[in-house]
């Protein structure tokens, strides 16, 4: 077996690592991996890489930005103790999540014993999450009135539709309806909310400083579109936010480093729902289990989940609507096609 046999394409090098081809792009650009480059010029893992990127991916894993892999990489371990601590957090909350879901079943099958009848519903709650959210409500123009149920909350939610498709008419509703739901429109970067609630709340102003050092770490831009962003993300309570166009305002390098943000939220955070076009924020090949996509087609046919593997159902028209930084400026005003009313 030839050596070449050992070395890895990036496709290939990131899917042994469980991570996006972009993914290890950017560990390259910040200097954390240097691939092996063939005669031709292309970049090639081999087993020293692929073992760096491991141990890149595992620190990505545990929260950490890529400024603090760099110095942990160098052999500073200061900044693993609070990861860590993060990490035991999530890692007890899902303990306790199935301790209480085993009870349940140990329940069940004590009764089952006993000859309790057992009812169909109560073998469906032990498939759903525990904190389900649930709302429902008629679709608003452009549709007709059909009834819409949302089921099964991911943390991280993304409403994406073609301009003119009724996405914000529709998260609109969502904030409506959703228990808690509160709507975070585009005016949050142009007015002065933001830094008074951090004046009038120290706790939040802890929390955005923090959250904001993080992403400054992850090459992210300060600029009071991405403070005003902070302060609804972070804010205490029970609001789950519903964000308009959440790359508004913000650079490529601001929005790589907010969805990276979006992905380590501190454990037991609130639900999130986004709308989003851009490439940087949903990249359809980092979509993990705890995000959902739920598209508003041009057509106005009712807004439907849609699974990122390529082939689903709707795949390619979310594709479709997502775009780079750059050229989603380019191409603001282009409107959806709309049916022709007879």
């Amino acid at each position: 077996m030839s050596s070449s046999a050992h070395y890895l394409n990036p496709s290939d090098a990131a899917e042994r690592l469980g991570i996006s081809p972009k993914a290890l792009r950017l560990y390259e650009q910040r200097g954390l991996i240097a691939p092996v480059r063939t005669a031709a010029g292309w970049r090639t893992y081999g087993p020293a890489e692929m073992a760096r990127a491991g141990e890149i991916a595992a620190l990505r894993a545990l929260g950490l930005s890529l400024a603090q892999v760099a110095r942990v990489l160098k052999g500073d371990a200061q900044e693993l103790a609070p990861a860590l601590a993060a990490h035991q957090a999530r890692l007890e909350t899902e303990a306790r999540r199935i301790a209480e879901t085993v009870e349940k079943v140990r329940a069940l099958r004590t009764g089952l014993a006993g000859g309790e009848p057992l009812g169909m519903h109560e073998l469906t709650r032990l498939t759903r999450p525990v904190a389900e959210v649930v709302a429902a409500f008629d679709l608003p123009w452009p549709w007709g009135g059909e009834r819409f149920e949302l089921r099964d909350v991911r943390p991280l939610n993304y409403i994406i539709g073609p301009l003119g498709s009724g996405k914000t008419r529709f998260a609109k509703a969502i904030a409506e309806h959703l228990p808690d739901g509160v709507f975070v429109g585009l005016e949050r970067a142009v007015n002065d909310d933001a830094r008074a609630r951090m004046g009038t709340d120290p706790a939040l102003k802890a929390r955005v400083e923090q959250a904001l050092s993080w992403l400054l770490d992850e090459g992210a831009a300060e600029t009071p579109a991405l403070t005003a962003l902070l302060v609804a993300l972070e804010a205490d309570g029970t609001d789950i936010p519903v964000v308009d166009m959440i790359e508004q305002g913000l650079d490529q390098a601001s929005q790589e480093a907010l969805a990276a943000y979006l992905r380590n939220r501190r454990p037991g955070a609130r639900p999130l729902f986004i709308m989003t076009r851009s490439s940087a924020i949903l990249d359809l090949g980092a979509v993990g289990p705890d995000e959902a996509i739920i598209l508003c087609p041009a057509n106005h046919s009712s807004p439907s989940r849609v699974a990122p593997i390529p082939g689903a159902p709707g795949y390619e028209a979310v594709a479709t609507c997502l775009a780079a930084p750059d050229v989603r400026a380019r191409t603001e005003g282009v409107i959806a096609w709309r049916p022709q009313v007879a």
